[in-house]
């Protein structure tokens, strides 16, 4: 009777961090298509700030490169995908390394040599990142082609788009040249930061889903559902693009 009762009481539990999961992702989409209408302009309270400040401010900076990570549903998509498989911190460590280092190395040279993409282009390319990501754990590329695409090399070339989508932002905000330098390192500094507490509280409870049995039962649906966002925001986004 009390084996029935712990197995029952896991199955519960279970069904809960499923229906938690399935739930968190779904806010995440919500949001993101939500937010897709803002998502080429820069909060007005931020941008009229930014553009009253002159010299090093790397604080504030730091604060919205922070803010815009946490709050960027499309990036925290992709991180989401790209960890759903990987267990071992080390391996986790290495992949968002990679990650860190494709959207610093375009963020950075996106605003000093003031190359940008087209916002709606460049969100529709992110919103693909997601789409791959979700198609590569569901194993569809190998079979389709074969063959298992590079990760580590994908991870790193999408971490270059999402820069350039990073630069777009901070383009708009039309900051000053003086401490141009410094404060742009300490946007990225608070990107990281940004970026390290949105995956702190994915991997949380991803390692609570990982120890039920409905782990592997529903992460089809769940790679399904990660899918669909990325497809829905390259509709979205490409549609702004052919009527704007």
């Amino acid at each position: 009777m009390l084996q029935f009762m712990k197995c029952e009481s896991n199955r519960k539990n279970a069904m809960l961090l499923q229906s938690g999961l399935t739930i968190f992702l779904a806010v995440i989409a919500v949001f993101s298509f939500a937010n897709i209408a803002f998502a080429h302009a820069v909060a007005e309270g931020d941008k009229g700030y930014i553009q009253e400040i002159f010299g090093i401010q790397l604080i504030p900076f730091a604060y919205l490169g922070a803010k815009h990570m946490v709050t960027g549903y499309d990036h925290i998509l992709f991180l989401f995908g790209v960890i759903f498989f990987l267990y071992r911190i080390k391996h986790i460590a290495i992949y968002v390394s990679l990650f860190a280092v494709g959207h610093s190395t375009t963020m950075i040279i996106g605003v000093l040599f003031d190359f940008g993409i087209n916002s709606y282009l460049i969100d529709a390319i992110i919103g693909f990142s997601i789409v791959y990501k979700a198609l590569d754990n569901l194993g569809a590329y190998q079979r389709w082609f074969g063959f298992q695409p590079n990760t580590k090399i994908a991870t790193l070339v999408f971490g270059f788009f999402h820069g350039f989508g990073l630069a777009s932002k901070i383009i708009d905000y039309e900051i000053a040249e003086d401490g141009l330098i410094p404060n742009l390192l300490a946007f990225n500094v608070g990107v990281e930061i940004g970026q390290i507490l949105a995956l702190s509280a994915i991997l949380i409870a991803m390692g609570w889903w990982r120890r039920s049995s409905s782990f592997f039962k529903h992460a089809y649906n769940a790679n399904v559902i990660m899918m669909t966002a990325g497809f829905v925001l390259i509709g979205y986004q490409l549609t702004g693009y052919f009527v704007s």
